[in-house]
């Protein structure tokens, strides 16, 4: 049961929640047929519903449909939307698709079940303190800016092999993904293709690439993760301004 006070976000007043099943079998019948296109089973791809900014009233007919993987940009939205939820539906994995403040690695590997946006080693050590203390051990994925964007997070390209490597050997962490965003005005492709041949030199498994947008080309270039909010919940409100930090 979903409760008022569980309301969080700035949806699109606009959009009726109970489309969001209608897109959510959508987005799948493309990603299938991505897969196969791209000679691939449907089911090598892990779809992330990103539910950044939508309250749980919107969630609950992605969840009513049998979906329970699911992605937020914010640390402190997560913590008030998702635990009431994630008592429901105990099978849930939530991800933390978004940039992580050292400061909130504590309720970050607490909370969620992949954490997509390793990026330096200030926040890996303090990753794996809290994985040490709380035995909660989420995957973990580097995120790395193959568009070297002064205003992204992420790892250079340049340093993202020597940044694994000491993820690895010395903080102790298992990295089992990389993930990336393209620059909004570049053909995402080239960017897909350095990921996915990074992670085959650094021996990673797992490749969280592609939105809404592109997350086609992406599952071509062989995406093991694609992150699609808008094409199931609809167009976010701009709402008033946010936080650009979990």
């Amino acid at each position: 049961m979903i409760s008022a006070g569980m309301t969080t976000g700035t949806a699109d007043d606009t959009h009726d929640d109970t489309d969001n099943a209608t897109g959510l079998a959508a987005v799948q019948a493309r990603v299938d047929a991505a897969a196969r296109a791209a000679g691939r089973a449907p089911d090598e791809v892990r779809l992330i519903a990103i539910s950044k900014t939508f309250p749980a009233e919107a969630i609950a007919p992605v969840l009513a449909a049998g979906h329970r993987d699911f992605g937020e940009n914010r640390v402190q939205e997560a913590a008030a939307k998702w635990p009431p939820l994630q008592e429901v539906h105990p099978d849930l994995r939530l991800d933390l698709v978004g940039p992580l403040q050292t400061n909130k690695a504590r309720d970050a590997v607490a909370l969620f079940d992949v954490i997509h946006s390793i990026d330096r080693d200030r926040l890996a050590a303090a990753i794996a303190r809290e994985i040490k203390r709380q035995d909660r051990r989420p995957a973990l994925y580097v995120q790395v800016n193959t568009g070297e964007e002064a205003q992204k997070a992420g790892i250079k390209p340049a340093e993202a092999r020597d940044f694994v490597r000491r993820c690895r050997d010395e903080h102790g962490l298992a990295i089992t993904g990389l993930m990336c965003i393209p620059p909004f005005d570049d053909p995402p492709a080239p960017h897909f293709a350095l990921l996915a041949d990074m992670a085959a030199d650094l021996d990673v498994t797992r490749l969280s690439m592609g939105m809404s947008a592109d997350f086609e080309t992406a599952i071509a270039f062989g995406a093991t993760d694609i992150r699609v909010g808008t094409a199931i919940f609809g167009q976010r409100s701009t709402g008033p301004a946010q936080p650009t930090s979990t």
